[in-house]
């Protein structure tokens, strides 16, 4: 079995589905998720996430690392300040994390997700 799999491949059957805990809220966003890797204990996931702009609120589960490729997305978490990030900025959202994410420009992220 090979240790290294490349992410970004865009190989698997995408979701179109918003995903479990966003709601739109503004505009008409849209989401696409790429599960690429699943660990064998099936702890941790990792893969490729687009969305069109709008505005999400969403709520976390789970621990989330978040690298931007694309697009401008402001995420402002309940009762705090607004955050701006914008391509190559790498940040965490931790379990627990409950507010909005206003996509201004188109987004492309990688992400790794910490399930248990």
């Amino acid at each position: 079995m090979n240790l290294v799999t490349k992410i970004i491949d865009k190989t698997v059957t995408p979701i179109t589905d918003d995903l479990d805990g966003w709601e739109k809220v503004e505009g008409n966003p849209t989401m696409t998720t790429w599960i690429e890797y699943t660990s064998p204990d099936e702890s941790m996931i990792t893969g490729c996430w687009s969305a069109t702009p709008g505005i999400y609120r969403a709520s976390y589960a789970s621990w989330e690392f978040i690298h931007l490729i694309e697009g401008e997305v402001i995420i402002t978490q309940d009762g705090q300040d607004p955050v701006t990030l914008l391509p190559g900025d790498a940040f965490m959202v931790d379990a627990g994390f409950t507010g909005t994410w206003e996509i201004i420009q188109p987004v492309f992220k990688h992400f790794a997700i910490k399930l248990k």
